[in-house]
């Protein structure tokens, strides 16, 4: 059957976010979406599952190969129920957004069960306001953060009452899983067949090096220079500390319009904005604990995007990684905006993220076997980075699900390796959201960090000469709702960033 030709291996870094995730530090994305009004939750679940066909790696689990002979494949679940995924919840009176952020906080730590699809959706009844919300929960081997928002044009509506999504072209009617045979020698056969393809890339490879030699110099100079600075030993901060995997949350908004003109006046992107904002937020944050930040920085790392424009669409993970170096003791916010910006243009220049691709890329050719048991190893202290940051661009058009129109979109990442707090950001209709995830032990009070970072953009807006302003919405109109209606890989509008 067609279907079953979407069997698929996962590549390497798919794999290592099941390889080194623990009860403690599950890899889990997510986000909270808070809708107006209160949504049915039968109309929510036939709504997605009349989408579902547009995205059959949600039907799909995780078998593993035996011995681990290779990386686990994508295997369509004969036992695949919607209600299995969409689980309905509800507040206790009054529904205060602080009840929302300890509800969201408990149902996105934990792992998610292996023996079904790896994502979970939690319709939370009873928000103050005559509202409802959506708290999601995928795992990261299954998106990113850029694949991650594709997904969200799918399931999501670009109009109160929009037309009925494309039919399916066949009934769904999986296969069964294969069994351990079969397994055996697909694991077998595809690893023979990858060595083929690695054998014929080096060849390749060597032609291109010695037909560019420029090129192959950048590239070695991208890996002499990544591996040092990556491993170079960094100060620990408050959060640095071992977890106890129960999770805490806090998050806030601006206006995307304010952020866009405190980048042009400060000659910088949103992502040195948001660094900025982050770094004065953390320098609070230190010295709230006693800790001087004379002279300090904050490591932090953020995922680079590295997906092709023919790549755009597909699930799983294109990323590789920078690690920035945000001062702390600068108290001038738009200095601090213009050394980070200085920062990001030294990494690029170097070729850091290819770096970093490289060197990973290198991890994935270990043995799946290897690589496996890498990640039962117990992790040493982090010296490294402090903290994540992400910043992935949003849609900036209203969305709606079930006919009740999406409010509030604030974005969760996972966190490890004793980084106890990450910061997710994205935009939405208008307005920037930032997100904070952090271990409840290594950072009982990440609200007062969160408050922080309201104090710090509230600073930065000032320093950098920008007048407060509401955010508003971009209304389509009604005739090209329909136009905008994403089909299954496509995406609409996202932030000029």
């Amino acid at each position: 059957m067609a279907q079953a030709k979407l069997r698929h291996r996962l590549s390497s870094q798919d794999t290592a976010f099941l390889y080194f995730e623990s009860e403690e530090a599950p890899m889990n994305i997510g986000s909270v979406a808070v809708f107006e009004g209160e949504i049915s939750y039968s109309r929510f679940v036939k709504n997605i599952e009349d989408k579902m066909h547009l995205i059959p790696r949600y039907r799909q689990r995780i078998i593993s190969a035996p011995l681990n002979l290779n990386h686990p494949t994508w295997e369509f679940d004969p036992q695949f129920d919607i209600r299995n995924h969409v689980i309905p919840v509800r507040l206790d009176p009054p529904g205060s957004e602080d009840q929302l952020r300890e509800l969201a906080a408990r149902l996105f730590q934990g792992m998610l069960s292996r023996d079904k699809p790896l994502w979970e959706i939690y319709l939370v009844h009873g928000l103050e306001g005559d509202r409802s919300a959506l708290v999601s929960k995928v795992h990261h081997c299954l998106v990113d953060g850029v694949s991650g928002i594709e997904l969200l044009m799918i399931v999501m509506d670009v109009s109160r009452e929009p037309p009925p999504p494309p039919p399916p072209s066949e009934p769904y009617d999986p296969p069964p899983l294969p069994d351990i045979a079969t397994r055996f020698f697909d694991a077998v056969f595809d690893r023979l067949a990858d060595g083929l393809k690695t054998s014929a890339g080096f060849q390749r490879a060597l032609l291109s090096a010695i037909d560019n030699p420029a090129s192959t110099r950048s590239l070695s100079r991208a890996l002499e220079t990544a591996l040092p600075y990556f491993l170079r030993p960094g100060l620990r901060a408050p959060f640095n500390a071992a977890f106890s995997g129960e999770r805490k949350l806090a998050w806030s908004e601006h206006s995307f319009a304010e952020v866009r003109a405190i980048r042009q006046a400060c000659s910088g992107t949103v992502n040195d904005v948001v660094l900025s904002v982050l770094g004065g937020a953390l320098s609070r944050y230190y010295e709230a604990h006693g800790m001087s930040t004379e002279g300090r920085i904050a490591r932090i790392l953020t995922p680079v995007n590295v997906r092709r424009e023919d790549e755009r669409g597909a699930l799983g993970n294109r990323i590789s990684m920078l690690l920035v170096e945000v001062p702390l003791g600068m108290r001038d916010p738009v200095e601090r905006l213009k050394v980070i910006n200085k920062n990001m243009d030294r990494l690029k220049r170097n070729h850091i993220a290819d770096g970093m691709e490289l060197m990973a890329d290198a991890i994935g050719d270990l043995p799946p076997m290897l690589q496996k048991a890498l990640g039962t190893l117990p992790m040493p202290g982090n010296t490294v980075a402090n903290m994540v940051c992400t910043n992935v661009p949003g849609p900036m058009i209203p969305l709606y699900s079930a006919g009740h129109r999406l409010e509030a979109h604030y974005p969760l990442v996972p966190i490890a390796w004793e980084m106890g707090v990450g910061c997710a950001v994205t935009s939405y209709n208008q307005k920037l959201y930032f997100g904070l995830v952090a271990d409840a032990q290594a950072a009982p009070d990440v609200d007062r960090l969160g408050n922080f970072l309201t104090e710090s953009y509230v600073e930065m807006r000032s320093a950098a000469g920008v007048a407060t302003s509401e955010a508003t919405d971009v209304e389509q109109p009604e005739r090209r709702q329909k136009r905008a209606a994403p089909a299954a890989g496509q995406t609409l509008a996202a932030d000029a960033r």
